[in-house]
């Protein structure tokens, strides 16, 4: 499932990209599909040993090309271990949410980005993530010990990236039907996934995304607008 629309970001093959708080790899191994030259970096142990060993998979079995992947480190996003300017394209999702000082991560992520290179940053939406705050205290920080520390709205995560030396060059939403998915998770406690409303939606949205139904992609899309969890950034790094 992917959030980042790469056409809209203006990703080409033999791109540098950097992925901040990579994850388990989602991001990365779509720009590696498209041609692009990888490094994921995530603070996760878990997260970095299985993208490295996805990566390793996917090139043993001729779907990436050799130079898809750069490497995939640990690493602090405070604090990257790059040269200025060594990348072409930065992105980041669902990650400065989580961040105490997403200031300083953002600088970090722009003085790393060539001057006119493009940049990508999702965090969760504001309505949506109000609601879930309402619902339950276990959802965000400091009960849920590494999780969400702030709710963004669109003009201050804009805001943001524009003092940190960005361009901001459009954005949308996604995933809407993943909104109530957290919503009643809330609800019935984050922790409790074999609630069996929980696994019944569960089981709804795997099918959007295993199967894409037409019905449920002329759901998503009507919705995004307005109940998309995520919401996504794009621009550009001013050039001096």
């Amino acid at each position: 499932m992917l959030t980042i629309r790469f056409d809209e970001l203006g990703l080409r093959p033999g791109d540098r990209v950097l992925d901040v708080g990579a994850g388990f790899g989602r991001h990365v191994y779509e720009c590696a599909r498209r041609g692009a030259r990888s490094v994921a970096l995530d603070y996760a142990e878990e997260e970095v040993v299985q993208t490295r060993h996805t990566l390793g998979a996917m090139l043993e079995a001729g779907e990436i090309p050799p130079e898809g992947s750069l490497g995939v480190l640990r690493g602090d996003a405070t604090s990257l271990p790059f040269d200025d300017g060594s990348f072409d394209v930065v992105i980041t999702s669902e990650v400065l949410e989580h961040i105490q000082d997403d200031r300083s991560a953002l600088s970090e992520m722009v003085r790393v980005l060539r001057p006119g290179g493009r940049f990508a940053a999702t965090v969760p939406a504001q309505l949506p993530e109000t609601i879930n705050w309402w619902l339950s205290d276990e959802y965000h920080a400091p009960k849920s010990p590494g999780g969400h520390v702030r709710i963004y709205s669109a003009t201050e995560l804009r805001a943001k990236l524009r003092s940190a030396g960005l361009d901001v060059t459009g954005g949308h939403r996604a995933h809407a039907l993943h909104s109530p998915y957290w919503w009643l998770k809330c609800a019935v406690g984050v922790r409790n996934d074999d609630h069996p409303l929980v696994t019944r939606y569960r089981k709804l949205l795997e099918r959007e995304i295993t199967h894409q139904p037409t019905s449920l992609a002329v759901a998503e899309k009507l919705l995004a607008p307005v109940l998309g969890k995520s919401r996504i950034v794009y621009g550009t790094k001013v050039v001096p």
